[in-house]
């Protein structure tokens, strides 16, 4: 069953929860948004979402190099407390974040951070490239967003599949580990190097 984007979008609003995750759990709900809000709860999605106000000054900077010597991640995680900060899921989460960094080489964090022109630049692409198929033009705004959302899946970090389980985003290995740990965890910030760039 494919779940319209705007119900989607209207369960993550009422939720506060990710895009991904409330898309899964509409689909396991078949669409229901009263059975999608209850999987979220029930999965600690919610709980992780009410938590996401609360600051994170403590944390870690990790770094991984690549075998080989010829890739560099440095990424920034944080969270509430020092004493979180020194866990090993807490600790395992930043390996594996950088780890994912220096395979995907993402962008961005997040797709409030993509520069407004550059999403009206990818628009522009997509529709030229729709019309040009010859599909009709009531459905040319249907494949735009579409094609945007697998845009933000390719260039935002939290939004890509995590490369150790394609069927999570790295943003739901946050929050599943924040879940755990009970505290909010942000990705602040990442470098990524390579040899000779």
């Amino acid at each position: 069953m494919g779940i319209p984007a705007a119900s989607v979008q209207a369960l993550r609003k009422a939720t506060g929860v990710g895009m991904m995750d409330c898309k899964r759990a509409l689909t396991e709900a078949n669409g229901d948004p009263a059975k999608a809000t209850e999987i979220l709860r029930k999965t600690g999605a919610m709980r992780a979402a009410k938590r996401q106000d609360r600051e994170t000054r403590e944390g870690l900077i990790h770094s991984y190099i690549h075998t080989g010597g010829k890739i560099g991640v440095l990424v920034e995680l944080n969270c509430e407390t020092d004493f979180v900060a020194r866990t090993d899921e807490f600790q395992q989460l930043a390996k594996d974040i950088a780890m994912h960094i220096a395979a995907t080489d993402p962008d961005f964090i997040i797709r409030k951070e993509v520069p407004t022109d550059l999403v009206e630049k990818e628009k522009e692409i997509y529709r030229e490239q729709a019309a040009q198929s010859g599909k009709p033009e009531k459905v040319l705004d249907k494949i735009v967003d579409g094609r945007l959302e697998k845009y933000y899946q390719e260039v935002c970090l939290l939004e890509q599949a995590f490369i150790k389980n394609p069927d999570a985003s790295i943003g739901r290995l946050v929050q599943e580990t924040a879940v755990k740990v009970g505290e909010n965890i942000q990705v602040r910030r990442f470098a990524r190097f390579q040899l000779g760039q």
